[in-house]
């Protein structure tokens, strides 16, 4: 296992675990689509002041990663053009990369916008295909850009349709387990290579926990693991409340997370994970216990 990863300049510790905030540019997405709307009008235009101000609180409430995503990958949601999407991504990190003192992340699947967001300042590709597109690979390769590996079953407009394995932890540590060595074979190194289980990403809410009880398994593959489960369907499936509603369910399964191994946290809610990481530290802290 390692315990760094370079994004970008920035060395980020993973001896310990850090968060990365998640900052959607979208008018769409589950949780916090069009929050970063410019105004009241049918057209989204991103307000890049409003996706500043939210990308430094996260950093002050301790995100070493903000994550800057320009396409839903919610169940149901349907692709963006390259130009929406780079449109959408490549002001808001060019801005950042600029002004805030934390490393850069893109979430997306396109070799256009890759290229584009990593000129822009980002170096990390958070891609929910694993890098499977034409040219990702190779881009990723010849960039030295860290990449965060997630598994997908089908993709965002038809996962959640038909979620069907014989083992889900088997079979998306195998897809990881192949997906990492076709990155080691393209050049990429392991210290830039981060593996994600895909939490939503066509899993029914038994998979989902199924990975999460298992997610120790996954230190085998020797990468750090990102967690993403913020507000997730799996959270409100057991809470019964509306995604902004579900903090607590999420800080809950958070630090089931991070006893099993999670070096990641993807969150919406930078300040309560970091609270949730502080505790679990003092916890892990403790000398002894009694039998």
């Amino acid at each position: 296992m390692f315990n760094a990863i370079k994004v970008g300049n920035r060395q980020i510790d993973l001896s310990v675990p850090v968060c990365m905030g998640i900052l959607n540019v979208t008018p769409d997405s589950f949780s916090d689509g069009s929050q970063l709307k410019q105004d009241a009008s049918d057209r989204f235009i991103i307000d890049i002041d409003k996706a500043l101000h939210l990308a430094e609180r996260m950093v002050n409430d301790g995100a070493a990663i903000i994550d800057v995503g320009g396409e839903s990958t919610r169940p149901g949601a349907a692709e963006v053009s390259i130009q929406e999407e780079l449109d959408r991504v490549i002001p808001v990190i060019e801005v950042l990369a600029a002004k805030i003192n934390a490393s850069l992340s893109v979430d997306t699947s396109k070799a256009e916008v890759m290229i584009a967001a990593i000129n822009a300042g980002a170096g990390l590709v958070n891609d929910i295909r694993s890098l499977a597109n034409a040219g990702t690979l190779e881009i990723v390769a010849e960039s030295q850009a860290a990449v965060c590996l997630v598994h997908m079953q089908g993709t965002p407009s038809s996962m959640q349709d038909a979620c069907e394995y014989e083992d889900v932890v088997g079979e998306v540590f195998d897809f990881l387990k192949q997906k990492r060595d076709n990155c080691t074979s393209a050049g990429i190194t392991n210290d830039k290579i981060i593996v994600d289980p895909g939490f939503g990403f066509g899993k029914s809410v038994e998979h989902n926990y199924q990975l999460l009880k298992n997610l120790a398994y996954f230190k085998a593959l020797g990468q750090p693991i990102l967690v993403g489960i913020s507000r997730k369907s799996m959270i409100g499936n057991e809470v019964d409340k509306p995604a902004n509603g579900r903090i607590a369910g999420t800080i809950a399964a958070t630090e089931y997370a991070l006893r099993a191994g999670a070096n990641i946290v993807r969150t919406h809610d930078v300040a309560a994970t970091m609270d949730a990481i502080k505790v679990h530290l003092q916890i892990d802290r403790v000398c002894s216990t009694r039998d």
